[in-house]
């Protein structure tokens, strides 16, 4: 539904000529609302000069572009159209190029505002998308190469220089887009046109390569650093570890493959491995920390404790994780914080069941996100932990993806998680029910790999849904796609 001011709106952008011209008779209270009109329409020459003309200090995508009380349309959601961020970038261009107003010209003050354009928060779900819409890296490299045609480009016309704008972006690197990205970002460096990272994600990117793309970044700027399918290990990371710990208002780290050789230990290693935790205590804002697939049995109290705050969001996937580990997460001051746990990939179905469920009650009352992929749990240990499951009360999120659950577990699960009111998307397996000549207990790669009865399966949905309905939940998804962008990030919660 649009209100009559919406309507409105998209009627008066209808002639962009005319609709620029009258832009200054227009109240400045109108400009966000045109802005996510012209946006969403791709009016491209009323959003360039929307840009251009902007009265506020802040232009925010986060806030433009959201659900609003005019439009239940949340373009974020939405992979963003090249000719709208492209109307952006030039608009941005064109501010950055236009002499200051004299004493004797005609008032533009509201050009003066803008000092911080927000471009972060963009959709980024790694599918190919159309030719019409721009990826995240899609976004980045239009801005750094603004930045870069800035800087070689000097100042456009004589007179005061331009008043600088910051400009706020999520940026992802890679071997093959790092000396354009460290390029924009030294370009930008005194430059009218200030490139600022939120949220940096580098992927199978050299050592000395992070450190120099660590070092050009913005700390007072930066929220999360995310090092993908780096495989560190921790003489790596001892070495990028400092340059991220400079970072004083981080609030995520997400690491991964971060172990020595379990097999042969050594003095370096646990030399290593001692200065990583020296210097994960410098961290103040810390909420958020990712350790997928990095070796930390029976090591997770002496990661943990050197921590200066508690926690909200604790990743530890295919971590090999102990009966002890889980132990001391369950008494230490993480657990009664946490929103967000993954302990996907952890065998939870022996010895580790007890203290597991006792991490789940410890964390029962803040829990919305819980994650537990490839954990071996059988309808045995799913009915013994639902009584403490299902006091998690403000859960929105469950997932059971690749555990050796049957059709009976499913059901069981479905009728008692009724109580939790909040509870919004189940990830859950294929069940047992549905394969051919299982082994028992089946491995994790084998409920991965193995074929399934379709038609077993079409009447196990059927059944699910039937039971949703009846239980006045169909607004809640059961699924089995891991892949649909269903898990939350840690900052939407």
């Amino acid at each position: 539904m649009h209100t009559l001011v919406f309507l409105s709106t998209r009627q008066v952008l209808q002639c962009q000529p005319a609709a620029c011209q009258a832009l200054p008779l227009l109240p400045r209270e109108l400009f966000p609302l045109l802005f996510k009109v012209a946006f969403m329409d791709k009016k491209t020459v009323v959003l360039r000069e929307l840009v251009h003309t902007w009265p506020f200090p802040l232009l925010s995508f986060q806030q433009l572009l959201q659900e609003c009380a005019h439009c239940s349309r949340a373009l974020l959601q939405e992979r963003p159209s090249t000719e709208s961020m492209q109307a952006v970038i030039l608009g941005l261009t064109a501010r950055l190029h236009t002499p200051e107003p004299g004493a004797s010209t005609q008032p533009l003050c509201r050009k003066h505002a803008l000092r911080v354009l927000d471009m972060t928060g963009l959709l980024d779900d790694g599918v190919e998308q159309d030719p019409g819409t721009m990826s995240m890296w899609d976004c980045t490299a239009a801005v750094a190469r603004t930045c870069i045609a800035q800087q070689q480009g000097g100042a456009a016309e004589p007179g005061p220089a331009p008043i600088p704008v910051e400009v706020r972006v999520d940026l992802r690197v890679n071997r093959a887009s790092y000396a354009f990205l460290r390029e924009a970002l030294r370009s930008s460096v005194g430059s009218p046109l200030r490139l600022c990272c939120r949220d940096l994600r580098a992927e199978d990117l050299p050592m000395r390569n992070t450190v120099a793309l660590l070092q050009l970044l913005d700390a007072g700027c930066l929220r999360r650093v995310d090092l993908r399918f780096n495989n560190l290990g921790l003489r790596g990371l001892s070495v990028i570890i400092p340059h991220v710990a400079r970072f004083q208002h981080l609030a995520s780290l997400r690491l991964h493959y971060v172990h020595g050789d379990s097999r042969q230990p050594s003095v370096d290693g646990e030399d290593n491995f001692r200065y990583f935790l020296a210097q994960m205590g410098r961290f103040t804002c810390l909420r958020e920390l990712s350790m997928g697939s990095s070796l930390l049995s029976g090591r997770l109290d002496q990661l943990l404790s050197t921590l200066q705050s508690p926690l909200e969001s604790l990743e530890l996937a295919f971590c090999a994780l102990l009966p002890e580990d889980l132990r001391f997460l369950a008494r230490s001051p993480h657990a009664a914080h946490l929103k967000k746990l993954d302990l996907s990939g952890n065998d939870l179905s022996g010895s580790q069941l007890a203290p597991f469920q006792g991490l789940l009650q410890a964390s029962a009352a803040t829990l919305l996100h819980l994650e537990l992929t490839e954990c071996q749990l059988a309808d045995t240990q799913l009915l013994a932990t639902l009584p403490i499951l299902t006091r998690c009360t403000s859960l929105r999120y469950l997932g059971l993806y690749g555990n050796p659950l049957s059709m009976a577990g499913l059901k069981e699960l479905l009728r008692d998680s009724a109580v939790q009111a909040e509870l919004r998307t189940v990830v859950h397996p294929f069940p047992v029910d549905c394969y051919e000549g299982l082994p028992w207990p089946p491995p994790a790669s084998v409920l991965l790999e193995a074929s399934i009865n379709e038609e077993k399966f079409a009447r196990v949905e059927a059944e699910l849904h039937q039971l949703l309905l009846a239980s006045g939940r169909a607004h809640v998804l059961w699924t089995t796609d891991i892949y649909g962008r269903l898990a939350a990030d840690y900052f939407s919660l």
